[in-house]
């Protein structure tokens, strides 16, 4: 059974970073990308980053320029470094594992932005 441990959310004020790391267990053959999905409050699921098996990296727009998701593969864990925090960057992270038929995903992390 897979599964997705994330860590690194917190608090912190605007223009702050944060590094966020989520790490895959459990025995993977196949997969198609990683990323995270954020839910800020009322608002719905929103793709914030991916990075696919062939290493292309793909990010929300009103994040470019601020994060950065990276793979390290020998520890089979994505991060998404995020700087220049916003308010509205605010919510909680999702970590995701996307495979040919199905998708996993973390528990969720807290950030909030906030001064």
């Amino acid at each position: 059974q897979v599964q997705l441990v994330e860590s690194g959310g917190g608090l912190v004020q605007p223009g702050g970073s944060l590094r966020l790391s989520c790490t895959a267990s459990g025995g993977i053959f196949n997969y198609l990308s990683m990323g995270w999905y954020r839910q800020a409050p009322g608002s719905q699921l929103t793709l914030v980053a991916t990075i696919s098996n062939f290493g292309r990296t793909n990010l929300e727009d009103s994040v470019k320029g601020r994060f950065t998701i990276s793979r390290d593969s020998a520890k089979n864990t994505v991060n998404l470094q995020m700087n220049s925090l916003k308010l509205e960057d605010t919510g909680v992270y999702y970590c995701y594992l996307s495979v040919p038929d199905n998708a996993y995903w973390g528990q969720g992390t807290q950030v909030t932005v906030s001064s």
